[in-house]
């Protein structure tokens, strides 16, 4: 018998297969649970986070609003370190809700992707 892998587990790998952050272009790779939100900048050739925000560390709940936030700092702190472009990692989300606030509110703040 195999092992069995959850529905949302597949869609992450199938997509990993197909993207990956390099040091001019890094991934942004959004997790989304049930109380927060988590945002990283990864640069997967050399295993390194680049910048990170989440609404934990902020304080905040985890609605629309929250994410929001998060997305409009990790935008700052990439413009900080002269990060224009990434790649979009929805980790086997839906771009959808709170996924889709943070990815527009990073737009918003100067990423594009």
């Amino acid at each position: 018998m195999g092992i069995s892998i959850k529905p949302k587990q597949k869609i992450k790998y199938r997509i990993r297969k197909k993207i990956s952050g390099t040091p001019d272009r890094p991934r942004l790779s959004v997790f989304r649970s049930n109380k927060n939100i988590y945002a990283q900048l990864i640069d997967d050739v050399n295993g390194v986070t680049l910048a990170s925000a989440s609404s934990s560390t902020l304080g905040l709940g985890s609605d629309i609003e929250s994410a929001k936030t998060v997305g409009k700092l990790l935008a700052e702190r990439a413009t900080g370190k002269n990060i224009s472009t990434v790649v979009f990692d929805r980790s086997g989300n839906l771009y959808h809700g709170r996924v889709k606030a943070l990815g527009d509110a990073a737009r918003e703040g100067g990423l594009n992707f």
